[in-house]
């Protein structure tokens, strides 16, 4: 199978004792995880923004799930993969358009509380030509990877989702 990119952000809860953020910062780096662009503007929370290759979405996330866990203090936990449910505000921003142009065309019906999955929507931003078209297909890892993404997030939701057992410290971990 051809490998593929994937554009996608992990979004990380931090334990109320958790080290300094250049502390996290080389931990995250020595864990493999060198090429993410980190964000920890909210405090109690971090979020890596990834672009990697791989067969299929959800094997390249889990991965970088895994590396990030054994960078990220004991006690952090996973909250969120993104692009899952986005506003189209969102996919506006994201196709350098504007709100209003997306609602000109037939959209999914939203998901939740106006949120539509990302997963859904290559189909209608591909229909017919335009900039709305040639901009997805410039923003084609960010929806690539959306189904990874949605089926992660699905698992988290369930409780069915450990990036190893809760048991065991993994390797490489900082104490807190």
């Amino acid at each position: 199978m051809a490998e593929k990119e994937f554009e996608f952000d992990l979004i990380f809860a931090l334990p109320e004792d958790a080290p300094e953020e250049h502390v996290i910062l080389d931990a995250l780096h020595e864990a493999g995880c060198d090429d993410a662009v980190v964000g920890l503007g909210r405090p109690g929370s971090v979020g890596l923004a990834f672009i990697r290759t791989g067969p299929d979405p959800e094997t390249v996330i889990v991965e970088a799930i895994a590396r990030a866990m054994n960078g990220l203090p004991v006690g952090a936990e996973l909250r969120e993969v993104r692009p899952d449910l986005v506003s189209l505000a969102e996919v506006a921003a994201r196709l350098q358009v504007t709100r209003q142009a997306l609602q000109k065309r037939p959209m999914p019906a939203p998901s939740l509380a106006g949120l539509y999955r990302a997963s859904e929507m290559r189909t209608r931003l591909l229909a017919g030509s335009g900039k709305i078209r040639d901009r997805f297909l410039a923003s084609r890892a960010w929806f690539d990877a959306a189904p990874g993404a949605q089926r992660v997030n699905a698992k988290i939701g369930l409780g069915e989702f450990a990036p190893g057992s809760k048991s065991e410290r993994p390797a490489g971990r900082i104490s807190a």
